[in-house]
């Protein structure tokens, strides 16, 4: 019991000295993170019709 209490001791010690990101950059991130996410997915899901037509068009 008391390794673990010491354990969350140097979580708590160690969560103190993290650099949080400001609410600014917090909102850029996220809008980097999603953008980039919904491009790529856009981009595979173009590609994976090309491909699905191409074997269709070749198996026909």
């Amino acid at each position: 019991m008391q390794r673990l209490t010491k354990f969350f001791r140097n979580v708590v010690r160690e969560m103190k000295k993290v650099s949080w990101p400001k609410r600014r950059e917090l909102t850029r991130y996220t809008i980097t993170v999603v953008s980039t996410v919904t491009f790529v997915a856009i981009f595979f899901a173009i590609v994976d019709l090309g491909i699905s037509e191409l074997i269709r068009l070749i198996l026909e």
